[in-house]
């Protein structure tokens, strides 16, 4: 019973192609594969702006929204409604095609990220031997996105915004990718299923997830803030900015096309997120060994919504950061550590279970984190801010 009900989609899936003749088996596949996708989690992003802004609400002593159905939960309906309806203004001058497919482009990349993700035991849509360096390959388009929006919209807001979020996304995409590379190396595999698979078993109750190591733990913290800063969220939405550069590169999008970038972002998060339970989270595997009786799917989006509640209390808590000091904390801090942590993990796998290899590999990335941490203070330029009241 707990086995048919943790494997219910893939045998209503096999189910399903029952019904169909062998030479259309292989597209109805995909079809009843992709959909699932496609309609689950930009459902979940309906959810997210909910509860975010429930969320912040009362984080910052307010209600959130409250008007729109009980507890305000049909407001996400009530905005989906508005976009669809608002007026697409376009500036006289744009690249009306380029203007147009950027959010395309944004939103489709942030889907194909889903196609490598284990969101249960037997449950992604292509189990690649070189999954994650698809993943990685499919969320560099975004970059691309960016440009296209900035640039086809023939305004000087737009284009710097565009220039600032790809120095943003490149500058911390590095140390993204750098901070995968270690469970790349302990599962000897670039297959995301082949490393949730390393991460399946136990010892007594406890679950052999990578989090749970020195290397573990410290590319697990490195991949949630490069994570954080590639989806623009606080404290490094500097993208956008009301004092600076209004909206940044979306400044020219209204409507519809708004909402894509907004739901690409979303989407974005979530993949990231995915990659990240994935990576060091044991993807769909249960936290306790007395909890494999529960479905692998439930624990997947169990950790995602955790994530995800990590992402809002961040935001409702942290300032913004300043550019400069964005641009410190990816090469002077970030990069050094996840080239560390490489160094770290290494170690690990070489050296002999026991006492000695946790004291060794804790230190070897502790103390540069000390280190580098005071050289980031030390490089701190403070001054004296002067007002002058116009006269």
């Amino acid at each position: 019973m707990t086995q048919a009900l943790d494997q219910i989609f893939v045998l209503t899936k096999q189910w399903l192609l029952g019904f169909v003749p062998a030479s259309a088996q292989p597209i109805c596949s995909a079809i009843l594969s992709v959909v699932p996708v496609l309609i689950g989690f930009p459902l979940l992003f309906a959810i997210t702006t909910w509860l975010e802004r429930k969320g912040l609400g009362r984080l910052q002593n307010r209600y959130g929204p409250n008007r729109t159905g009980p507890y305000g939960l049909f407001q996400p309906i009530a905005d989906a409604i508005k976009s669809l309806t608002k007026e697409d203004i376009v500036p006289l001058t744009a690249d009306h095609t380029v203007h147009f497919l950027a959010p395309v482009l944004l939103a489709a990349a942030s889907f194909l990220g889903y196609a490598v993700l284990p969101i249960g035991r037997n449950m992604v849509l292509v189990n690649m031997n070189a999954g994650v360096l698809y993943f990685f390959a499919v969320g560099s388009v975004v970059e691309l996105a960016v440009f296209m929006a900035g640039w086809s919209s023939r305004s000087k807001y737009s284009l710097l915004g565009a220039m600032r979020a790809i120095a943003q996304m490149i500058s911390y995409e590095v140390p993204l990718v750098l901070a995968s590379i270690v469970a790349i190396m302990q599962a000897g595999s670039l297959s995301t299923v082949a490393i949730v698979d390393k991460q399946a078993g136990y010892t007594g109750i406890w679950p052999h997830w990578f989090v749970f190591t020195p290397w573990g733990v410290v590319g697990f913290a490195l991949f949630m803030i490069a994570a954080t800063a590639e989806s623009n969220r606080s404290p490094f939405d500097l993208p956008e900015g009301e004092s600076e550069i209004i909206a940044g590169y979306y400044i020219e999008y209204s409507g519809f096309k708004f909402a894509l970038f907004f739901l690409g972002e979303y989407l974005g998060m979530f993949a990231t997120s995915g990659m990240a339970i994935t990576l060091f989270l044991g993807g769909w595997s249960a936290p306790f060994s007395f909890l494999t009786w529960i479905p692998s799917y439930v624990w997947f989006f169990a950790k995602l919504l955790a994530l995800i509640a990590g992402f809002i209390w961040i935001r409702g808590t942290l300032p913004r950061l300043r550019m400069d000091q964005l641009m410190s904390l990816a090469w002077e801090f970030i990069l050094p550590m996840a080239l560390l942590n490489m160094l770290d993990a290494g170690i690990w796998h070489f050296m002999p279970a026991g006492v000695l290899r946790w004291l060794v590999c804790t230190a070897i990335v502790a103390v540069p984190c000390v280190l580098l941490g005071q050289g980031l203070k030390r490089n701190k330029k403070f001054q004296v801010r002067t007002y002058q009241f116009a006269k």
